[in-house]
């Protein structure tokens, strides 16, 4: 898992940081509330609430935040009824697949923003289906390989972690959806620190991309990320690391 990872563990650090956090905040507590309306208000027994929380936390969002976002969630209130999730498909410059998962009070206008996106970027947005099989969802935990050694990582696989690699100067511990917050609370209890953790779209298939076409998909990414609507873009590209920290810088 070379490019795209390495893209999500650099994003990871650059938005915990980033000057849109005021927008960061809102689109995390909107994963929380929904999270917490569909599975209910207890982060141990609702895995994607806790993970929406895990993600609030890492972004340093304040308790308080985190707090109301799951009784907005687990109360009566109407506006966070009214997102759904959906998951948009197409290809982006190079051919490379992309999938856009979203959270949305009006499917017609999410829809046509991703769509006039993908085409202004040199893209276009498919059908259901198109891409999603070329993708398989999976736990992602990013590890520096500077710091830590494969011995300091046994705690994961010990914990149920599926796969431990290394690519360039990290490592990329695979583990199932449901066993990512055990894998990374066991390491962590390890004294091994975090650099990243979520659950991503692992693809089966990779496409190889220069310079150029690598930063026409990453700006295509940022673009789609920066819409209020759209939590997080997923994309099976590979790409010299030297785009990837210039384009995050």
């Amino acid at each position: 898992m070379a490019g795209h990872s390495k893209w999500a563990g650099i994003k990871h650090k650059k938005a915990i940081v980033d000057a849109r956090r005021g927008k960061l905040f809102t689109k995390l507590a909107r994963q929380i509330s929904v999270a917490a309306r569909e599975g209910g208000g207890d982060v141990e027994g609702n895995p994607a609430l806790g993970l929406a929380v895990q993600k609030a936390k890492d972004a340093s969002m304040p308790k308080d935040n985190i707090e109301r976002a799951i009784a907005k969630g687990t109360g009566a209130d109407k506006d966070a009824a009214a997102f759904v999730s959906v998951v948009y498909e197409g290809y982006g410059p190079g051919g490379v697949a992309m999938l856009v998962d979203a959270l949305t009070d009006n499917r017609n206008r999410t829809g046509s923003e991703i769509r006039h996106l993908f085409a202004k970027h040199g893209g276009n947005l498919g059908e259901p289906g198109s891409v999603g099989y070329l993708f398989d969802k999976r736990g992602l935990i990013v590890v520096s390989a500077e710091r830590y050694s494969e011995d300091d990582l046994l705690a994961a696989i010990e914990a149920g972690a599926q796969d431990v690699a290394v690519d360039d100067d990290v490592f990329e511990i695979l583990t199932e959806p449901g066993d990512l917050r055990s894998v990374r609370a066991a390491l962590e209890d390890s004294g091994v620190q975090i650099d990243a953790a979520d659950v991503v779209q692992q693809p089966s298939m990779r496409v190889a991309l220069d310079a150029d076409q690598a930063a026409r998909v990453l700006r295509l990414i940022e673009t789609l990320e920066d819409n209020d609507d759209v939590n997080e873009v997923h994309a099976n590209f590979d790409a010299p690391a030297e785009v990837l920290e210039e384009v995050a810088g």
